[in-house]
């Protein structure tokens, strides 16, 4: 399907633009050396379970779902995008 003066595809090569971006800053954001003992936010002490199966832990379950929940607020993508924003 044309596309004005996009080439063939180009709605795909965006997706997949999109999508790598996402998995590169999914990777950017894992941890890794040693886990701490206690929480960097809240000081409180990370189980050894957690410390155990996560690593490279930095936040206790509690401050990890805070976080996590800011991340949810911040990530959104317009995948379909307004005509303004294709032609600029």
């Amino acid at each position: 399907m044309a596309g004005g003066f996009a080439k063939d595809g180009a709605v795909q090569d965006q997706i997949d633009a999109t999508i790598e971006d996402a998995i590169q800053y999914a990777r950017s954001q894992l941890s890794c050396g040693e886990s701490l003992s206690d929480c960097a936010e809240c000081s409180a002490s990370i189980p050894a379970a957690r410390r155990k199966a996560v690593r490279g832990v930095r936040l206790c379950v509690g401050c990890q779902e805070e976080h996590d929940n800011k991340q949810k607020l911040n990530s959104g993508y317009n995948r379909r995008g307004s005509k303004d924003s294709q032609l600029r």
